[in-house]
C-alpha cells in the first residue's frame, strides 16, 4: 500500500476525517494542514485503517483525541479562561493569607534564633 493511500479505511472513517478537515478549515488552517490534522486525528482514534490489512484492524475506537480538541478551545477561548483564573485566584488568596499568618509567625522565632547566634559568633 502506497503512501496516503486510503483504500483500507472505511467509509465512516473518511467522513470522520472530512468533517474534521472541514472543521479545521473553518477554523483558519490551510486545505494541506486541515487534512494533515484531520487523518492524524482519525489515525489517533482508530490506529489507522480498519479494513483487513490496516493498522487498526481489530481494535477498539479511543475516543480520547476527539475530545482534546474541545478542551483546548475551551482553555483558549476568553470566557473559559477568565472565570478558571478568578475562580483559583480567589482560592490562593485565601488559602494564601491563612497559610502566610502562619508562616510568618514561625518563621520570626527562626529568624530570631539564626539571628541571636549570629551576633555571638
Amino acid at each position: 500500500m502506497a503512501r496516503g493511500d486510503k483504500s483500507k479505511y472505511t467509509d465512516k472513517q473518511k467522513r470522520q476525517a472530512e468533517h474534521i478537515e472541514e472543521s479545521y478549515e473553518e477554523r483558519g488552517a490551510s486545505k494541506d494542514e486541515a487534512e494533515r490534522r484531520a487523518w492524524a486525528t482519525v489515525n489517533a482514534a482508530h490506529g489507522g485503517g480498519e479494513k483487513p490489512g490496516g493498522g487498526g484492524y481489530g481494535k477498539p475506537e479511543n475516543k480520547a483525541p476527539y475530545k482534546r480538541g474541545s478542551k483546548k478551545g475551551g482553555k483558549a477561548s476568553k470566557k473559559g479562561s477568565s472565570k478558571k483564573v478568578g475562580t483559583k485566584k480567589a482560592a490562593s488568596k485565601k488559602g494564601g493569607s491563612k497559610k502566610g499568618s502562619s508562616k510568618k509567625g514561625g518563621s520570626k522565632k527562626g529568624g530570631a534564633k539564626k539571628g541571636g547566634s549570629k551576633k555571638r559568633r
